[in-house]
């Protein structure tokens, strides 16, 4: 029978003949994309913000040429595993199982989970300190509420169309309110703009940060459930010659962008020349005073409570479909297992953001950085199959792809472990005294 399915399998790809598709028109192309939309209300959470934030308020506009490897990175990333996914016909993990073998399946699964909380804990801390400037309540209490709507948002049908479209809302929401407040401030200055993207150099203290920032907006990982939306998506091995792929990559990476971007100057232009460095979510207020005065702590609690409840609800439902991917288990949103799956994540996620008694800023900033820990597992792998002859089987082998896929991968890699190296020891200590 398996001879039989992979004799049929060769029939069909000798038989599929990409250069006759041609690219859709421009509203097709937009019904094909969603994926991208979802990736980027799951990335732009709390810790995009915050880290961006810091960055502007500390730095100027010195770590500004982050965004053109991010931009570079996040591109290449969403293609290379879209790519491997509609050829291959496997969702990354899945094509990691068939390829490799069910070990590496698992360990790749494991480490994309143990990122995912890691982001979780971020998304709980920001939830909480959206409800603290709406509200001026404890940041735990406001998580907890959020915690609870989440829970009950898991409990509908139809979770991947509510989750697109509520996401959408969100981001044209954040969009428009950082841009309004960047041009009340007065905007960038073109000169140190212009020097901020030219210079490549990592200040004193900031090489953790700036990992925190681009593991967030530039991460293998988000390619890999990108192939998984796209198969809740129906994606088929056309939408990678008809422009459906591209336009998706591309609608993501620019959404990432036009907010990381905003938010960081934002902080460059009002924050970094009053010298505040934020470490208390009433700092991150601090940036809308230009704009709305004193209610713009209510309104940057409420684009912090967006971004964190956006990508609580996708990622949360991220984190599970990677593990169960790597167990060879059901991946489709609405199944049951994702969402209790996801509940537990949430609660154990929880339980350590509660334990820890610093600032909720502090403590997104530290799970953004150790969302890296599945890069150098995961972005092996795709390395391996973006070259890989069978996968790229009856199509032209993507060399310019592969080589941008292993720049990035490199990049990231040498960033995570020299930012690593810092950050888990720091991690391990905080773990300790949970116990102690």
């Amino acid at each position: 029978m398996e001879n039989n399915l992979s004799a049929a399998a060769v029939s069909l790809d000798a038989a599929f003949d990409n250069s006759a598709i041609k690219t859709l028109p421009f509203l097709e192309l937009v019904k094909r994309i969603g994926p991208g939309l979802v990736l980027t209300g799951i990335v732009i959470g709390p810790g995009a913000i915050t880290t961006a934030a810091m960055l502007g308020a500390r730095y100027g506009y010195a770590m500004l040429w982050l965004f053109i490897p991010i931009l570079f990175m996040g591109v290449t990333f969403l293609l290379t595993t879209y790519r491997i996914a509609l050829l291959t016909g496997k969702p990354i993990i899945h094509a990691i199982r068939h390829y490799y073998g069910g070990k590496a399946a698992v360990f790749v699964g494991v480490a994309s989970f143990l990122s995912c909380m890691f982001f979780t804990m971020g998304n709980i801390s920001g939830s909480g300190s959206g409800m603290n400037l709406i509200f001026g309540m404890d940041w735990k209490s406001g998580a907890i509420i959020m915690i609870a709507i989440t829970v009950l948002c898991y409990l509908t049908k139809g979770v991947y169309s509510k989750v697109e479209k509520g996401i959408t809302i969100c981001i044209i929401g954040m969009i428009f309110a950082y841009y309004a407040t960047l041009v009340k401030a007065g905007g960038p200055s073109f000169g140190e703009l212009g020097s901020g993207l030219t210079h490549w150099t990592f200040p004193a203290g900031s090489l953790a940060t700036a990992l925190g920032f681009i593991s967030t907006n530039a991460s293998v990982t988000t390619g890999v459930y990108g192939t998984y939306l796209g198969k809740e998506k129906k994606w088929e091995k056309e939408d990678l010659f008809n422009g459906a792929m591209l336009v998706d990559s591309i609608t993501h990476i620019v959404g990432v962008i036009l907010i990381s971007g905003a938010v960081m100057l934002v902080g460059a232009i009002v924050l970094h020349p009053a010298g505040i460095v934020i470490k208390n979510p009433a700092e991150l207020g601090e940036m809308m005073v230009p704009l709305l005065g004193k209610t713009a702590y209510v309104v940057m609690g409420i684009a912090l409570l967006a971004a964190a409840f956006s990508s609580l609800l996708g990622n949360t439902h991220r984190t599970v479909v990677l593990l169960n991917a790597g167990f060879d288990k059901p991946t489709n949103l609405d199944h049951k297992s994702i969402k209790i799956g996801s509940m537990i994540v949430l609660a154990i996620a929880a339980v350590i953001c509660f334990s820890y008694n610093g600032s909720p800023t502090q403590l997104i900033l530290f799970a953004n950085i150790m969302t890296a820990v599945a890069t150098p597992v995961s972005g092996f792998f795709v390395c391996m199959l973006i070259w890989n002859k069978d996968v790229n089987k009856g199509v032209k082998q993507p060399k310019i792809l592969g080589i941008c896929m292993v720049i990035s991968y490199i990049f990231c890699l040498v960033l995570t472990i020299s930012a690593l190296s810092t950050a888990l020891p720091k991690f391990a200590e905080s773990i300790m005294k949970l116990f102690s």
